[in-house]
């Protein structure tokens, strides 16, 4: 019988392998939290329900679908992301995050991987259920071109100013706040409602939010027009460009 080896044997894992572990637990932490997945996906699904069966003569199929995953993309990117990293911030989980060897960055990228993920679950979830429902998009090239543009940029400010408020606000606050922003965004925001029907100087005004923007680009399906000039991309970009400086400079890990 041979003798027990005891020797140590270090080998740590590599960068990307802790990222991506960090990322799993993250989605499953979320997808584990009862308020997150009401906002994730239940509410979601409610809206295009009612939307669908209630409100059809004020929003077409194609409108209403296409309205209802750009909140899903908000209810993720933001508030879930916020309310979920007050709390880690309070009970001093990310302060002891970024003294392992994951490191702060490790730990921003894993955090922006696991919204990915839970992102894209959704918008499976949700484009499936208006599929059943009637939705029908025949989108172009040049509107696929806008919203994949506009549907990454979109979420880079959404989750920066996710981590701008949770890491400057208490846990209690970040909550709260978080869960009104997120209300007054999706019924004023641009989210819902297509600019269209918002009163000419009030729509230009919300049409510079960039949940405005990710709404028109999921709803150019049903009005091409929307989108024409690709202002989407433009206003996601420079709200992502903005909110990425001012997150980098105003988080607190502690």
């Amino acid at each position: 019988m041979s003798a027990l080896d005891l020797i140590p044997a270090p080998n740590p894992v590599g960068r990307a392998h802790a990222v991506w572990v960090h990322a799993r637990t993250e989605a499953w932490l979320l997808l584990r939290n009862g308020e997150q997945l009401l906002l994730a996906l239940i509410i979601p699904l409610g809206v295009l329900l009612l939307g669908r069966f209630i409100g059809s003569q004020f929003i077409g199929i194609n409108a209403l679908a296409g309205s209802v995953l750009a909140m899903g993309v908000w209810s993720t990117g933001f508030t879930a992301t916020a309310i979920a990293t007050g709390f880690e911030r309070r009970y001093g989980v990310l302060e002891r995050f970024a003294a392992t060897p994951l490191t702060p960055t490790g730990l921003v990228l894993g955090k922006a991987v696991s919204v990915i993920m839970i992102t894209l679950a959704q918008l499976v979830v949700l484009g499936l259920a208006a599929a059943l429902l009637g939705w029908r998009p025949s989108p172009t090239i040049s509107e696929v071109g806008v919203l994949l543009l506009t549907l990454p940029l979109a979420m880079i400010s959404f989750v920066s100013l996710a981590l701008l408020m949770a890491g400057r606000l208490r846990a209690e606050i970040t909550l709260a706040l978080a869960n009104v922003v997120h209300l007054v965004i999706v019924v004023c925001g641009g989210l819902v409602v297509p600019l269209a029907a918002h009163p000419a100087g009030l729509g230009a005004l919300v049409g510079l939010l960039p949940t405005a923007a990710l709404g028109e680009a999921f709803r150019a399906f049903a009005d091409p027009a929307a989108v024409a000039s690709g202002w989407p991309v433009l206003v996601s970009a420079a709200w992502a460009a903005a909110t990425v400086l001012l997150a980098r400079k105003a988080f607190r890990w502690i």
